[in-house]
């Protein structure tokens, strides 16, 4: 099973953005992939994190993947808890509903920012924040 940690941010909202995200299998990391965005929303960025970690996943060769991320929005809208209202969102939404399709099984899962793999992910966003 592969473990994706993503994270997207916003320094303003909108404003500049990046993304980040951390791909590992157990405890062993795998790859990693950060860039900075146009100025967009947090959410936006948060999203955008996660499609350019589910392609980092599908290059790396997973079927079972674990998404771990630290917006709670995102999560709940990914589990179906939270319908998606805001409409610039939903192309984002139902971008990764198919790219999840390549996988046999995939589980969402919300982790404080602190999380010790959730914060490289965080990391990676202010580091391309800050080029």
């Amino acid at each position: 099973m592969h473990i994706l940690h993503t994270d997207g941010g916003s320094r303003g909202n909108p404003g500049p953005s990046a993304i980040g995200c951390v791909l590992f299998t157990n405890d062993a990391l795998v790859a990693s992939a950060s860039e900075r965005l146009i100025n967009t929303t947090n959410n936006v960025a948060e999203y955008l994190g996660l499609l350019r970690g589910i392609t980092l996943a599908r290059e790396h060769g997973a079927t079972v993947l674990a998404i771990h991320m630290d917006s709670e929005l995102i999560i709940r809208q990914l589990l179906g808890q939270y319908k998606v209202k805001a409409e610039h969102l939903q192309p984002y939404y139902f971008e990764v509903q198919t790219k999840l399709r390549d996988f046999s099984k995939v589980t969402f899962t919300h982790v404080p920012r602190d999380h010790p793999k959730q914060a490289m992910a965080d990391a990676l966003v202010n580091a391309a924040l800050d080029r």
